[in-house]
């Protein structure tokens, strides 16, 4: 007796496939999540830099956003950074006694430099407790709770979007905070 299987394969192929679709749109979203996350961090480590070779000078603050905005890339949008922290903090990036500026991607912020020049960022000072003037660039320190040069930390709080349908009916946005902080450079 002889069976026709034709019609088998047609049947496995109808089982596997949305299982098989769902692998890779699992893989997709997360390989765009991820390459998200490390560009939000390496604006992170990058703006932690920037502030750390500014240390006291005025506009230090404004370079780091802008630079921010200029590190992350596609997939990742600046649009999709809620707030940006740069805060006085140890040398594990732990904040330091509530030192901190606080700026949310609203509104505009203009900073002015000593040689007449000004930058502007979409952001909002909203916490203004970490001022440049305040902080310590001295390798002796600066008296008091600066016993030598401030670490400066900035954390970066972004929200991901996903990109496909499937991800975004079935999933929440996702959010980042990430952190990084530099010890900064000493002038005298």
């Amino acid at each position: 007796m002889c069976r026709d299987d034709a019609g088998q394969s047609l049947v496995e192929f109808a089982l596997i496939m949305p299982v098989f679709f769902l692998l890779i749109v699992g893989m997709m979203e997360f390989a765009l999540a991820f390459n998200s996350r490390d560009s939000v961090f390496f604006a992170s480590r990058d703006g932690s830099m920037l502030a750390a070779e500014g240390g006291q000078t005025a506009g230090t603050d404004c370079v780091v956003l802008d630079r921010i905005e200029r590190d992350i890339v596609s997939p990742a949008r600046p649009v999709r950074v809620q707030t940006v922290k740069i805060f006085w903090s140890d040398k594990n990036g732990v904040e330091q006694s509530g030192a901190e500026n606080l700026y949310t991607r609203t509104g505009t912020t203009t900073c002015s430099y000593g040689n007449g020049t000004s930058l502007t960022v979409p952001y909002t000072l909203t916490t203004a407790l970490y001022p440049e003037a305040a902080r310590c660039d001295v390798l002796a320190g600066c008296g008091g709770a600066h016993p030598g040069p401030d670490n400066v930390g900035v954390t970066i709080t972004y929200t991901h979007a996903w990109i496909t349908s499937v991800a975004q009916i079935s999933l929440s946005s996702l959010r980042f905070d990430l952190t990084s902080a530099t010890r900064i450079e000493p002038q005298q």
